[in-house]
């Protein structure tokens, strides 16, 4: 697999409303744990759509991998121009910053939002351009933006074998429950 996309959650679909949440640490782990066997196979390319929530987490882990794998490329396409535009200041400047270290930025569409048409091509751009889908989404813990993507992803799986992975809330709640686990062994 050379070129992968990583999606998931917004970040108010998980009640996280700000960047010092404890519980995106750990998104950001799980994600690791899934990219570091790509990247060590050839990943080259990581693509997000940019979105506020697991798709800037996903950039953060890509740049903490680079310091190790140069090689691995980020590109940043969202939907539409402007996505940020009427995000809180805060969430735009890590945003713009975020942007700044990505290989590639782009949008499909130059306008701002017009329309749903926008989300569907830049869907259909995402699974063309890709090999696989690293998807953070549980249908357990309730659905959410990332059911649909989930769906095309599984459509193109059984058409011609586009590679599905999937992080959980449990893969995540493990993640937390070990390190609680190792720092309580720290303190025993």
């Amino acid at each position: 697999m050379k070129n992968l996309l990583i999606t998931g959650y917004r970040a108010h679909e998980l009640g996280i409303y700000n960047q010092k949440h404890k519980g995106i640490a750990y998104i950001q782990k799980a994600i690791l744990s899934r990219l570091l066997p790509l990247v060590e196979d050839g990943l080259e390319w990581v693509i997000t759509p940019g979105q506020y929530g697991v798709d800037l987490w996903a950039c953060e882990a890509v740049f903490a991998l680079r310091e190790q794998y140069p090689h691995l490329q980020l590109a940043i396409i969202t939907a539409f121009a402007n996505q940020e535009e009427n995000w809180k200041e805060e969430r735009k400047e890590y945003y713009e910053d975020l942007i700044l270290q990505a290989d590639y930025y782009g949008s499909v569409s130059n306008q701002p939002y017009t329309g749903i048409w926008q989300f569907r091509a830049r869907d259909e751009l995402l699974f063309r351009k890709t090999d696989g889908i690293l998807l953070v989404y549980d249908e357990d813990a309730g659905e959410g933006s990332p059911k649909f993507i989930k769906e095309q992803a599984l459509r193109k799986n059984a058409e011609d074998g586009y590679v599905y992975i999937g992080i959980s809330a449990e893969d995540i709640q493990n993640i937390a429950n070990e390190e609680a686990y190792e720092a309580a062994d720290d303190y025993a």
